[in-house]
């Protein structure tokens, strides 16, 4: 971990706040390191990070941290902590796709209501990188209109265990296998991938911790372990 863009990123998939990280300049630092870690094996976002400002941003930082200078010192580094946000921004969407960009729009219109209320209240409930996945998935919906397969492939991102069967020959049904024990967190997420993807024909049965058994299929079959359809 090496630059600001870099401990940013970490620091999103940690479920960090980038408010809660603070730049202030490096007393000590490597010419050859943007980041001055403590641990140069670091993998985890620390919230007070020293930075080496003239390693790639010296034509701006040079005279505004010239040592010579001692007056207004609390305004220079909290305006250097805005400025390194900033340019940490910057950083993370100069090397995004189109599609990305795609992605971010979906993600931050699920945050701000535009999918509705329990959407907004319960996207916060997912991590980093199943709160993306969900929007690419969505974004992957818009581009092909094939819901049951975004639908199978968001569960299984969120669900590692899930199993979604079709009932489609006397009537629209899907049986979802969840994979894990019933929580009020888990219902409440399997339900905003319901509202998100799940066609309006359809109708759906739960199952959790218990798979229904199936003929044929002896891991479904264990008694006091299987479900009833």
């Amino acid at each position: 971990m090496n630059y600001i863009w870099d401990l940013m990123i970490r620091a999103a998939n940690a479920g960090m706040d980038k408010r809660d990280i603070t730049f202030v300049p490096a007393r000590s630092y490597s010419p050859y390191m943007e980041l001055s870690l403590q641990n140069l094996n670091a993998s985890a976002a620390e919230t007070v990070v020293e930075v080496n400002p003239y390693y790639r941003f010296e034509h701006i930082f040079s005279a505004w941290l010239d040592p010579n200078v001692e007056e207004y010192d609390e305004l220079r580094y909290q305006l250097f902590d805005l400025i390194m946000h900033q340019l940490a921004d910057i950083d993370i969407v100069q090397g995004m796709s189109r599609q990305e960009y795609y992605i971010q729009f979906i993600l931050r219109d699920m945050e701000e209501g535009a999918y509705g209320v329990r959407v907004s209240e319960r996207i916060g409930m997912f991590n980093q990188l199943e709160r993306d996945g969900i929007a690419a998935n969505l974004l992957g919906l818009y581009q092909t209109g094939e819901a049951l397969y975004w639908l199978k492939n968001t569960m299984r991102k969120v669900f590692k265990r899930s199993t979604i069967y079709a009932i489609c020959e006397e009537k629209d049904e899907l049986i979802l296998y969840v994979g894990q024990e019933e929580t009020v967190e888990s219902r409440a997420k399997v339900e905003l991938i319901l509202d998100l993807f799940l066609p309006v024909r359809f109708r759906t049965e739960l199952y959790w911790s218990r798979h229904f058994g199936i003929l044929g299929v002896e891991d479904t079959m264990r008694l006091d372990t299987m479900a009833l359809y």
